[in-house]
């Protein structure tokens, strides 16, 4: 069984940055695609950004040029680095990973709230 176990969320003012990280139970080289989604209160889940194993990364456009999606294989990390944020990115952001087998493991979530 894959573990994903997510960290970093937090408090943060409107323009400021978070770093979320998941850290997977085995290579992250192993599975097809790694993504971020998230869901706020009353909201259904959604992709925030995707990165196939081979291939370009995707962004939802309310993301594009503010968020960041990173690996670190030897880690067996992946991250989304977030600038700007504003209250409309306040919400619960899972891991998501994506095996050959189209099976699919989910973190336990991480919250981020942006508030001043």
């Amino acid at each position: 069984q894959v573990q994903l176990v997510e960290s970093g969320g937090g408090l943060v003012q409107p323009g400021g940055s978070l770093t979320l990280s998941c850290a997977a139970s085995r290579s992250i080289f192993s599975f097809d695609a790694m993504a971020w989604y998230r869901q706020a209160p009353g909201n259904e889940r959604e992709l925030v950004a995707r990165a196939r194993r081979f291939g370009s990364t995707y962004y939802v456009d309310s993301v594009k040029g503010r968020f960041t999606f990173s690996k670190d294989v030897a880690k067996n990390t992946v991250y989304l680095q977030m600038n700007s944020l504003n209250p409309e990115d306040t919400a619960v952001y899972y891991c998501n990973a994506r095996s050959v087998d189209s099976s699919e493991f989910w973190g336990q979530g991480t919250q981020v709230t942006v508030s001043s």
